[in-house]
């Protein structure tokens, strides 16, 4: 998104939407940040006694965990590498560290992504999953024993509408941008447990009020490639 940006391959438009979010989510260009995908710890519950629940992201490395964590392969899918290379904005880089070179030896299950990893805890073949925490409303719903990890501070990123500086029916663009900020459809994103910012919506998972999101770092290629030779050697032996 930001080479978008720095390419100016981007039309600024302000939507009168703008003002029903947060002054901080309003990118000069990109517009709101209308909704946040975090990703964290999905775990099932009937697997795990009430006093052992994981309170932490270092509870998974728990030896009863090991071998039944559930998570993207981080030398292959971006995202998770992302996730792992941002692990420091919100435990520190000390932390951070240890945690990647623990949850390396814990001998992880991967999945080509999230959706396969959440549903390996959701079928009990693992006990938690590195995945997006809207699977923990989403498949609750359906009716699995999932919960999420609350760690205050989550990773993840901002979604946002945007409109080509080429776009061949700039005014069709922008009644759809209006339209998908206001308030009808950011309604019916948050019922579907989608974290939404419009002022006044909230999503339905539990806690969600209390989770404070933190943008992922922004990596260059060579520094995803890096890092994902770097991944492979600690997570594939």
């Amino acid at each position: 998104m930001l080479s978008h940006v720095k390419e100016g391959m981007l039309a600024k438009y302000e939507s009168p939407s703008n003002k029903e979010f947060a002054k901080e989510l309003v990118d000069p260009i990109l517009g709101p940040n209308y909704r946040s995908v975090m990703i964290g710890v999905v775990y099932d519950k009937s697997a795990i006694k009430p006093a052992d629940t994981p309170k932490s992201l270092e509870d998974i490395l728990r030896p009863e965990f090991r071998g039944k964590i559930a998570m993207p392969d981080p030398s292959q899918h971006l995202t998770t590498t992302q996730w792992l290379g941002s692990l420091h904005k919100i435990v520190g880089k000390e932390s951070a560290d240890k945690f990647i070179r623990t949850l390396g030896g814990m001998k992880p299950v991967f999945s080509e992504s999230y959706v396969p990893a959440v549903e390996r805890v959701v079928s009990g073949e693992s006990i938690a999953a590195i995945t997006q925490i809207i699977y923990a409303y989403t498949y609750g719903q359906r009716g699995a024993a999932v919960d999420y990890i609350r760690t205050g501070k989550m990773l993840g990123d901002g979604h946002y509408a945007i409109l080509s500086n080429k776009a061949p029916h700039p005014n069709a663009g922008k009644a759809f941008i209006d339209f998908l900020l206001g308030d009808e459809s950011m309604r019916i994103l948050s019922k579907i447990g989608e974290f939404v910012n419009r002022k006044g919506i909230h999503s339905p998972l539990a806690g969600a009020d209390k989770i404070q999101f933190v943008p992922m770092k922004e990596f260059s290629i060579n520094e995803y490639s890096e890092m994902q030779k770097e991944f492979q050697r600690m997570f594939i032996p």
